[in-house]
């Protein structure tokens, strides 16, 4: 097999002088062991009897699926060994989640996760996802706080997502671009697959869940009436639908060929915001369809310029190929 491996990945960039993603190397080792663990966990679902709910909800305020649990419990074990975390936000935990021991010395990061995304497709076999994004801890912050993770998107310094589909593929940025490696399960080691993924800037093809369409507000339905109307439309070209379900799929088919991704406010969720997280959802998707030439916004405001106010913080999405987010975030007026 002529490709890097993870390690060798690493080698190189070195090599280059990119010092960010030689910075973040340990930690993205320690990610990468977690989702190899996950990706087993998934695979045994069925055979160990964990695919069922719980007869409990989490901060969201959704039924949680026991893998859901396995696979947070999995993201912290594997990323509290170093020390090289201070603390953790997890889709799962309503509170974050310190680390016990802050023993070793130097450069201290926060740690924000969606550990199992699309968890509702697991017993039906389609692919679901881990996503992650990184933050620096305030300096001189013995033990970290709730406003400590509340930046700003454009502060990480590293985002990624692992697909668990037909291959185990672990894709992430440092702000030196996107790069996407899949899992070897012979060897057991990742290797580099996507060099450089590109998001094409015009699309013919968008993804939303078309039963909420009542719901949006009137922009929404603007855009995606011009998509439905096809060449007779105001885009002149037909379009094509996909819904997944699950946010690491749908981001994942834009990186690799196209496309626009909508979870947009609707009337149900406006006081929350929307439906997806803004600190391990919106910001570690926007910073990776960034690198790759892609763009995002809540349909008012690029979303990585979003201050958060909270942990669990809800955004409306729109992102992926650069022409269409724009055109749909120009049918949304300057106020809410």
């Amino acid at each position: 097999m002529n490709k890097p491996s993870l390690a060798q990945f690493f080698i190189g960039e070195q090599q280059r002088g990119n010092v960010s993603t030689v910075e973040m190397a340990p930690l993205l080792e320690d990610i990468a062991t977690a989702c190899k663990e996950i990706a087993l966990a998934i695979n045994q679902g069925a055979l160990q009897g964990t695919m069922g709910s719980l007869d409990a909800q989490n901060v969201q305020g959704e039924t949680q699926k026991q893998l859901d649990v396995i696979c947070n419990d999995i993201f912290i074990a594997a990323n509290s060994k170093r020390g090289n975390i201070a603390g953790m936000v997890s889709e799962e935990l309503e509170q974050f989640y310190t680390v016990p021991h802050q023993s070793v010395s130097g450069e201290k990061y926060l740690l924000l996760f969606d550990p199992l995304d699309g968890s509702s497709n697991v017993n039906v076999n389609i692919s679901v996802g881990t996503i992650f994004s990184v933050l620096r801890c305030p300096t001189g912050a013995p033990h970290p706080q709730p406003k400590d993770f509340l930046q700003a998107g454009k502060q990480q310094i590293c985002a990624g997502y692992a697909l668990y589909g037909t291959s185990t593929i672990l894709v992430f940025t440092t702000g030196h671009g996107v790069n996407g490696f899949t899992l070897d399960i012979e060897t057991n080691t990742f290797f580099l697959t996507h060099p450089n993924m590109q998001i094409a800037a015009d699309t013919n093809e968008f993804a939303i869940n078309m039963s909420n369409y009542r719901f949006w507000q009137a922009p929404m339905q603007r855009y995606i009436d011009e998509c439905l109307e096809g060449k007779a439309g105001a885009h002149g070209k037909d379009f094509n639908m996909r819904w997944v379900a699950s946010m690491v799929a749908e981001i994942h088919r834009i990186l690799v060929r196209g496309g626009v991704f909508m979870y947009p406010i609707d009337s149900r969720a406006k006081s929350q915001g929307g439906k997806l997280r803004l600190l391990y959802e919106a910001n570690p998707m926007s910073f990776i369809v960034g690198q790759a030439g892609g763009a995002s916004s809540t349909g008012y405001q690029d979303i990585m310029d979003v201050t958060p106010t909270t942990l669990h913080q809800r955004v409306g999405v729109i992102m992926g190929s650069k022409n269409e987010v724009i055109r749909a975030v120009s049918y949304h007026s300057s106020k809410h």
